[in-house]
């Protein structure tokens, strides 16, 4: 008697395939929250490859906005594009399901896809942020160092270490170095499609996709924050005597609206990456014991990153937003579209 008890407390736990005995562990969501998951990642990949094409077709199409600056913005969008448009649908379906249905192949693709254009998006950034610093506190030097052949070569740099870090990390196993034991007798089944990181993995490669570009672009911002307050206080002593109250104030707010624009593009960046980051190292010194829905949270919380770009670093410039009302309302189809003055 008590047996049959015991028998109708346990409950089996649903497994992604229920034939195989190395079955991963299925986490069964209720139906509501399935489809409120379905409609966010669905929403939110929709708005990350609506906004990057913009940018794309803007810079592509307006010959004014053909600057070497603005072909930073579009490796930029075009990463964040194959993040919108590549990483998240399967990435959708594998956080909401809890399983990997698409096969090995396709799992080893997609997390070198995933790896690849997330880095090339933050290196990205980091490359906009280097122009950005000799456009603001060396503008002499300005078209001597940030060349049309420099910047493609930045750019080309960019994605080929981007590419080989994951590519190189998940075809080549760089990523269970030294763990690979545990990782195949412990942490594989059928059904997973995660990225497992060794101890020294878990170093080397966050270190060359984040904290490197993330503190170079932390002190880049900070040396052009502080070359944009010294600028503005010049200006203010060099003309005070004939500055009204009223320009003054405005100088003021000039200063407040680039304080602010520094502190969203830095804010969004951070904020995206490093809570996934700060788990991705921590997670092999602690025994693999942070949850793999914490992991999903984070990571999705960074691919909005790629959403949030478009915004901050295109919609903020009033020639941009002139570019897509002239795409959105069919503009960009009429003779001479291309020679559209924006500014």
């Amino acid at each position: 008697m008590d047996n049959i008890i015991d028998l109708d407390i346990v409950e089996t736990p649903s497994l992604c395939f229920s034939s195989i005995n190395t079955s991963c562990v299925k986490i069964d969501y209720r139906l509501e929250v399935r489809i409120l998951l379905y409609i966010l990642f669905s929403t939110s990949s929709l708005i990350t490859v609506i906004g990057n094409l913009l940018v794309i077709i803007t810079v592509i199409h307006f010959r004014q906005l053909q600057t070497s600056t603005n072909y930073l913005v579009l490796s930029l969008a075009v990463a964040d594009l194959l993040v919108g448009g590549i990483v998240m649908p399967p990435s959708m379906i594998r956080s909401v399901e809890t399983c990997w249905y698409l096969g090995s192949t396709f799992c080893k693709i997609h997390s070198s896809l995933d790896v690849t254009v997330c880095t090339a998006s933050i290196f990205n950034l980091c490359i906009i942020s280097l122009d950005r610093y000799y456009a603001v506190c060396h503008p002499l030097l300005y078209h001597s160092k940030m060349t049309p052949t420099a910047i493609r070569f930045m750019i080309v740099v960019c994605w080929s270490i981007s590419a080989a870090i994951g590519f190189g990390m998940i075809f080549l196993e760089l990523n269970i170095l030294g763990n690979e034991e545990f990782y195949y007798n412990t942490f594989l089944c059928e059904g997973a499609c995660t990225v497992f990181q060794a101890k020294t993995a878990a170093i080397v490669f966050p270190m060359l996709s984040f904290y490197i570009p993330a503190v170079i672009m932390l002190c880049v911002y900070v040396k052009i924050f502080r070359a944009a307050r010294r600028q503005a206080r010049a200006i203010q002593c060099t003309n005070a005597q004939m500055k009204t109250d009223e320009e003054k104030a405005g100088m003021s707010k000039s200063e407040r609206k680039a304080t602010k624009t520094l502190t969203i593009i830095v804010g969004v960046f951070l904020t995206s990456w490093v809570p996934f980051f700060i788990c991705n190292c921590l997670d092999p010194f602690t025994g693999y014991s942070v949850p793999s829905v914490v992991f999903d949270v984070f990571l999705w919380v960074g691919y909005f990153n790629s959403t949030c770009n478009p915004i901050v670093y295109a919609f903020f410039y009033s020639w941009f937003r002139h570019a897509f009302r002239v795409i959105l309302s069919g503009g960009v189809f009429q003779p001479n579209s291309s020679h559209t003055r924006l500014f």
